[in-house]
């Protein structure tokens, strides 16, 4: 037993020196003004490979894995001054009400019309792939579905009852509607009387610029970050796991791709008129960020610095629809991967689908993935809500439990991405898009992090 701790022990520490070796070849490349997204392009490409040599030396990782947390939990720690303050900066900016219910119309309706036509693409891949032929229906012991929250009850999580509590537990959706109520009475008493909300109007645009420079040192550490949570994913699962589910994660990246190609890139291209191969370079470090984070929450520091920096989107439009997105835009989470699990049961268990039942798939998918959590794991409320509208088995979840992990990269990497692309479509269409700058900007903009 104690031979086995020390070798734990020692094996622990050749994994933390390894890591802490490429960390420093990472710095080395900034000190070398290696841009920020090729840092964390090459950060990825190391995980993968020392996570993969971790797993096959039998190496202990808990180091790595802890270096990636401390990461995630100091993005996490911006979440939700971010929502506060963002959001009641953008909303107080306005004009007026009107404007408010325009952009709410706008980017609402982006959300629920991109997961429409994800669930479609995920049920077409489906179907062509087959991913449930030939898997045997056993299903793990330990596996428990989860609860489905009850209409009322969903309703009243969404009320805030207490907001200092509601932010304690990390409840964003409270917090936003809280926030939402605050700026709306900002703009109807600034309409009357504009001398007395002067005060708190100037505290909040002081209180954004500083939120924005701590986030500007926390995406500093994204290339170490990135580093660590793929090498600690690719040490956990190693290759050996991906084999017996290898059609399932096929299917499920292939819809993954083709929704981010075709549909992202052609609303990109066709709808908000920018060039769709520039945009997806400048938004690498969001896609990157949520791939490995598997986090919407945690990507949202990120993904404003993305939008404002990068794209050249008005912070107006990127503090009211980055937060929104990570709260109901899931492209990936409640449309594909609800289809593919969806089609992937019902082969397993000799269970056909309808037409009917096809189109009832894609309905509920995009009523399901309203409000599902933007946090590793809950991607499985709304696909048991689509297992139980469909009438299938819930113990067919259990099937794909060991894999599911890997793609949720994916997942929360469209869904990110998602809310970038809806961010360009509202400010295109509120002449909010700083069109020339996007076009001049050719160097790594989001190096201003550094700055």
């Amino acid at each position: 037993m104690k031979n086995n701790l020390v070798t734990a022990f020692q094996s622990n520490w050749v994994s933390l020196v390894v890591s802490l070796i490429i960390i420093a070849g990472l710095v080395f490349l900034a000190r070398k003004r290696v841009s920020f997204g090729n840092r964390v392009f090459i950060a990825l490409g190391l995980g993968l490979v020392a996570g993969i040599v971790f797993n096959q030396t039998h190496l202990e990782f808990k180091s790595v894995s802890t270096i990636g947390t401390i990461y995630v939990n100091l993005i996490k720690m911006l979440v939700m001054p971010l929502v506060l303050i963002l959001v009641i900066n953008s909303i107080s900016s306005l004009s007026s009400l009107g404007q408010l219910r325009k952009l709410g119309l706008k980017t609402i309706g982006w959300f629920l019309l991109t997961t429409g036509i994800a669930a479609l693409i995920g049920l077409l891949v489906a179907l062509a792939f087959d991913p449930g032929n030939g898997i045997a229906q056993a299903v793990p012991k330990d596996f428990k579905a989860r609860e489905i929250p009850t209409f009322s009850q969903v309703i009243l999580d969404l009320v805030p009852s207490n907001p200092i509590n509601d932010m304690a537990t990390g409840k964003v959706v409270p917090v936003l509607i809280f926030a939402i109520f605050v700026a709306v009475a900002i703009v109807h008493v600034g309409s009357k009387k504009p001398e007395t909300v002067a005060p708190i109007k100037a505290f909040i645009t002081s209180a954004t610029a500083v939120i924005h420079q701590v986030v500007k040192y926390v995406i500093r550490l994204t290339p170490y970050g990135v580093y660590a949570l793929i090498a600690a994913m690719a040490a956990k699962y190693g290759l050996d796991t991906l084999a017996p589910l290898a059609k399932i994660i096929l299917t499920s990246y292939v819809a993954l791709i083709i929704h981010f190609v075709l549909i992202f890139g052609g609303l990109v291209l066709l709808v908000a008129k920018v060039n769709p191969i520039k945009f997806f370079r400048k938004a690498y470090p969001t896609i990157a960020v949520a791939f490995t984070t598997r986090s919407s929450y945690a990507t949202l520091p990120v993904n404003l610095e993305v939008i404002t920096k990068r794209l050249r989107i008005s912070p107006r439009i990127a503090s009211f629809v980055a937060p929104l997105g990570a709260t109901m835009n899931f492209n990936g989470c409640g449309g594909v991967w609800p289809a593919v699990v969806a089609i992937f049961v019902a082969k397993v268990y000799n269970l056909p689908l309808s037409v009917s039942e096809y189109a009832l798939l894609i309905l509920v998918s995009v009523i399901s993935s309203i409000g599902v959590a933007g946090v590793p794991g809950p991607a499985a409320i709304s696909t048991t809500v689509v297992l139980t509208a469909l009438g299938l088995p819930l113990e067919g979840m259990g099937l794909v439990l060991g894999v599911e992990a890997l793609i949720d990269m994916g997942r929360t990497a469209v869904n990110a991405t998602g809310t970038t692309v809806t961010a360009l479509l509202v400010a295109e269409s509120e002449g909010e898009f700083d069109r020339a700058a996007f076009d001049r900007d050719e160097e790594d903009d989001l190096e201003l992090a550094t700055a």
